[in-house]
């Protein structure tokens, strides 16, 4: 991982999800370019989702609730790249089996994003990364929506929520 995320070079797509380039993330967001990015969907033996609080200094939906670990994928890296690097950087988790669930394109005022979206099955202990993940709860999947009553809940994670089996 680069020092600064906002240099990290990323994989840019048109809405077919067919790549066009690649930038800066910090061109990316001020363009608000559509971008690729894992979701990796950690659950644990007992069927609760893991969420992370997002920090404060995160470039888009500070201080939100995120479903999934992961994150941009970088110029140059699969989609399972992504989410490899990403499980290890957020949670410190390895070796774990990944599932292929779906894609799914996302856009609000504030992201345009294909995402593709991974599970796992891992109980913890988790070593959070402090620059991203203030900290971290398992939780059931019906506590969800009214957890995004009380605090906010990244849209893009509710978004592909409405698409699990409950």
């Amino acid at each position: 991982m680069i020092a600064n995320p906002a240099e990290e070079i990323v994989e840019i797509v048109d809405r077919d999800n067919t790549p066009i380039g690649a930038v800066t993330r910090r061109i990316m967001r001020q363009q608000r370019l559509i971008h690729r990015a894992s979701y990796i969907l950690v659950f644990n033996r007992q069927g609760e989702l893991f969420i992370q609080k997002r920090t404060l200094t995160k470039d888009v939906y500070p201080g939100y609730w995120d479903l999934a670990a992961g994150g941009v994928v970088l110029a140059g890296e699969s989609y399972l790249m992504s989410a490899v690097r990403e499980l290890r950087e957020e949670l410190g988790v390895s070796g774990v089996k990944l599932k292929l669930l779906f894609d799914q394109y996302f856009e609000d005022e504030n992201n345009r994003v294909w995402g593709r979206i991974f599970s796992c099955i891992n109980d913890g202990p988790f070593t959070l990364q402090t620059e991203e993940i203030d900290h971290g709860r398992f939780i059931p999947l019906s506590a969800i929506e009214a957890l995004n009553t009380s605090e906010p809940v990244t849209p893009d994670g509710m978004a592909l929520l409405l698409r699990l089996p409950q």
